[in-house]
């Protein structure tokens, strides 16, 4: 009988030890005196994946360059805000109030990064976008911030390109009006347009369409019946292929023009042949790297993932890089204090660029013209911002 609870008390002493050391290891790995935490708010699912998977890359790129900061470890904590507005807003305050994350980085999709603007700004925890570039994401919010150029700027550089260099005297423009990135740079598209063309009526016709639609022949060939020189089609890489593709098969040969959610292998891949042509502005190119940072970025990302690196890649090493810098400089991890250092940045040397931030949190920096060419995207030129 004494054998038997001998036995016993020790198994319990056993157990109890192993539970103690779990217990222990846990807390050390959770501990924020141990790790600085960053979120990263990302689609990683639904009609935004590939984005956000591009953009999630250099962002862990970019981590394990920099896996410490202050002598801690900075652990990324990755939630998928499945392109989907509410669960941007959910996934964001998991990241504030379970997480207890100190920055986020995200989101891929300006409407994604809206949902989550008043929990981040309530919370004082400060987020660097990556490519959201409607105005609203960072307008009135002292928390957001970003390091892409925003929609007015793409839309007139595109508007400039179509009346300029391709010489079109007039436009119609196609725009998804569930997403604020399209409907917002069609807006500034236009307004350039018109100033440059001299006449409202240089815009011939405008149709819309809902994320996930499939099928355009209706707003295709109400465009091709009003004869226009170029069509402004910005929209999710998707969508935007498949239009597009309709439009080659309807007989429509005028450019087709777009912004930067167009770089994706989806966009080559779904559009094919039809794509062969098309031009969209973008942040950043493989083929003419700005700054010694560019060469870096760009050879550390060939050795990792075996292929050249896009734009959503590069957009997403310098947010994690310039919420270093700022964690850095503000000597401690607390999110009002990396916050008021982000908003400081100015001359911050990137893989995109040397990016400064305005008044309002916006990178103010150069713009890309790429054309698809050979069934790969070209580099045409690059676009200085007005000064």
């Amino acid at each position: 009988m004494k054998k038997k609870v001998l036995l016993f008390v020790l198994s319990v002493v056993l157990v109890l030890s192993v539970l103690s050391g779990c217990g222990t290891k846990e807390t050390s790995g959770n501990d924020s005196s141990d790790v600085i935490k960053i979120g990263v708010l990302e689609p990683m699912t639904g009609s935004s994946a590939a984005g956000g998977e591009m953009t999630v890359e250099g962002i862990k790129l970019a981590n394990e360059k920099v896996s410490t900061v202050l002598g801690k470890k900075v652990q990324l904590v990755i939630v998928d805000n499945k392109s989907d507005k509410v669960e941007a807003a959910n996934a964001a305050s998991r990241l504030v109030d379970k997480d207890k994350v100190v920055a986020i980085i995200g989101s891929y999709g300006s409407s994604l990064s809206m949902a989550a603007g008043d929990i981040v700004k309530n919370a004082k925890v400060p987020a660097v976008g990556c490519s959201p570039t409607n105005p609203l994401v960072t307008l009135n919010n002292d928390y957001y911030f970003r390091v892409c150029f925003i929609d007015p700027f793409q839309g007139t550089v595109m508007a400039n390109y179509a009346f300029n260099d391709l010489g079109a005297k007039k436009a119609a423009i196609i725009q998804d009006v569930q997403q604020d990135y399209s409907v917002g740079l069609s807006s500034y598209f236009k307004k350039a347009f018109v100033e440059l063309a001299g006449s409202e009526s240089s815009i011939v016709g405008e149709s819309s369409y809902n994320t996930g639609d499939q099928d355009f022949s209706a707003q295709l060939t109400n465009i091709k019946s009003l004869n226009p020189d170029v069509i402004f089609a910005p929209g999710n890489y998707g969508e935007s292929a498949l239009l597009i593709k309709q439009a080659r098969e309807l007989g429509i040969t005028v450019p087709i023009l777009g912004g930067d959610t167009w770089e994706a292998e989806e966009f080559l891949e779904i559009g094919g042949d039809a794509v062969e042509g098309a031009v969209y502005s973008t942040h950043f190119t493989s083929e003419s790297p700005v700054t010694e940072v560019s060469k870096t970025f760009l050879e550390d990302y060939r050795n990792k993932f075996n292929k050249e690196a896009n734009a959503f890649a590069a957009l997403g090493y310098d947010a994690y890089m310039i919420i270093i810098d700022a964690i850095e400089k503000a000597g401690e991890a607390d999110p009002v204090l990396i916050r008021d250092n982000i908003a400081a940045t100015e001359g911050f040397i990137g893989a995109t660029g040397n990016i400064s931030l305005d008044v309002n949190g916006d990178a103010v920096k150069s713009a890309v013209i790429n054309k698809v060419q050979n069934g790969k995207f070209s580099y045409l030129t690059t676009i200085e911002p007005i000064k």
